[in-house]
């Protein structure tokens, strides 16, 4: 599971209050479960008006409740995943260093590396009845073998369909032989409230499949930094490794999260939970499973958030929002009449507090269709109508693989457009030419160059397209310098031939 994450130690259990008698509950408690009670209780019977007006409960019959009806709903639908991954490791420490490898090599250095199994568990959830599984990409990610367990202890080999890296959102398949499954429904994330009460299901440690409660504690968290799109609901209901994947279920039954993360100083839970908001995962599994590339919508436009200094200046009664500073030409938001030093505060009546809400709100839309941004202007509020489209891929990106020569021997590398930089989750106004791939044990890969490392400058010469860069590779040389962009750092490597 993503997140700070250490070994559990046990916790010393909560003292008996010595106010009341031995079988008689502490008050504070009576009040809470009484407020739980009622709301299951009205959930439970249909009773609109009692779950709306959220009483306090008149007796003790009202705080007897129980979380089973909404528990044998829903946990049909969970699995439990199982992963097997073959793994290679140097079979001495010295064939770690690259120095050894190049002069030794392998067969000096105690052989060829080792070969072992890496078992790794996680949970998944059953969105279709003809065995459609859902679980977290970092559970399955580079394994060999994915193993589903139902509810009901069967067991199947479970096919990939797709995988999002940046949602960290997998598509599996079973094949059940034409019997259906249980599935559960997806609900709406904007919908719920900070306090609702909702359960975790999953595998933790696992022991097996395990329901915990709590309530929503947060919404619209975007400082988590396990994915790309920092926008998660935080819930207090236990979720410990091996809960990756899992849903976070409503009170009606209705999955609104996909538990993700959680934020721990020891392993286990402390209640601060984080779950991916079922509307991201609605959106990443239609495109998985309509078969195409996953594509999202593209804004054309970037900012920074408002913070309290820029909102005094600008005149905004608080800091909320994201102040444009750069417009693509001829792109979505040039088109809509956005323009630098706009403020988007909502899209589609949906606030936008800060970079990470405005990056998630545009991914969780769907492609070819509309919205409206509510926008600060000068003191004023306006409504702009942005038709939401893909980025384009302009210039083309030209994909090339290096063979096994120096410097830059098998990378993959392509031109920069909004298309490959939204792809690799890069700034999409960056321009030049990226890494897309390097394969192992490679001269790109020895000298530690990674996928979404751009190109700055070879041998001094600047490298603005592929062009660019085979013209520079075109000589013979006993040594070549790069420069290389790896996020908001430049290195510069010299290497020998």
């Amino acid at each position: 599971m993503s997140g700070a994450l250490d070994t559990m130690e046990p916790k010393e259990g909560a003292k008996r209050s010595s106010a009341g008698r031995k079988s008689d509950p502490p008050r504070a408690l009576i009040r809470v479960l009484g407020v739980m009670g009622m709301l299951v209780t009205a959930c439970g019977s249909g009773d609109a008006a009692l779950a709306a007006g959220k009483a306090t409960p008149e007796n003790r019959e009202q705080i007897t409740f129980s979380f089973a009806p909404v528990v044998k709903k829903v946990s049909p639908a969970v699995v439990n995943i199982y992963t097997r991954t073959v793994v290679e490791q140097p079979s001495s420490p010295l064939q770690k260093d690259p120095f050894f490898r190049r002069f030794f090599g392998d067969q000096f250095l105690g052989g060829p590396p080792e070969r072992r199994v890496q078992n790794t568990l996680g949970s998944g959830v059953i969105i279709g009845a003809d065995g459609t599984i859902v679980t977290n990409h970092h559970v399955i990610k580079g394994a060999d073998q994915i193993t589903v367990v139902l509810s009901d202890r069967r067991e199947f080999e479970a096919k990939l369909i797709g995988s999002d890296e940046r949602a960290d959102i997998a598509v599996l398949h079973i094949d059940t032989h034409g019997a259906a499954l249980p599935v559960l429904e997806f609900g709406d994330s904007d919908a719920v409230e900070v306090g609702d009460l909702v359960l975790a299901i999953g595998d933790p440690f696992g022991v097996g499949q395990t329901v915990t409660s709590g309530i929503i504690s947060a919404l619209a968290r975007t400082t988590v930094g396990v994915s790309d799109f920092n926008f998660f609901i935080q819930t207090d209901a236990a979720i410990n490794p091996g809960n990756s994947g899992g849903p976070l279920v409503t009170m009606d039954g209705k999955l609104i999260g996909v538990n993700s993360a959680i934020y721990s100083g020891s392993g286990g839970s402390i209640g601060i939970g984080f779950a991916i908001p079922s509307n991201m995962v609605r959106t990443v599994v239609a495109s998985i499973r309509a078969g195409g590339r996953l594509v999202r919508p593209w804004l054309g436009a970037q900012g920074e958030t408002v913070t309290a200094d820029t909102a005094s200046t600008l005149g905004l009664s608080r800091p909320s929002g994201v102040l444009v500073n750069e417009i693509y030409r001829g792109g979505p938001a040039a088109a809509a009449g956005l323009k630098p030093g706009d403020v988007i505060l909502k899209i589609d009546g949906r606030g936008v507090d800060d970079a990470d809400s405005l990056r998630y709100r545009i991914a969780t839309k769907p492609l070819h269709t509309t919205a409206i941004l509510t926008v600060f202007r000068q003191g004023q509020q306006l409504s702009l109508s942005i038709a939401l489209t893909a980025p384009p891929e302009d210039p083309p990106r030209n994909t090339t693989q290096f063979g096994s020569e120096l410097p830059l021997g098998g990378a993959t590398v392509a031109n920069l457009s909004p298309a490959v930089a939204e792809e690799l989750g890069l700034d999409s106004f960056l321009k030049g030419v990226v890494v897309t791939a390097v394969k192992p044990g490679t001269p790109a890969n020895r000298l530690g160059i990674k996928p979404s490392d751009l190109i700055l400058k070879i041998n001094g010469a600047e490298i603005k397209s592929i062009d660019d860069l085979k013209s520079a590779l075109d000589h013979q040389l006993s040594s070549w310098r790069l420069s290389i962009r790896r996020g908001e750092q430049v290195f510069n490597v010299v290497v020998s031939t």
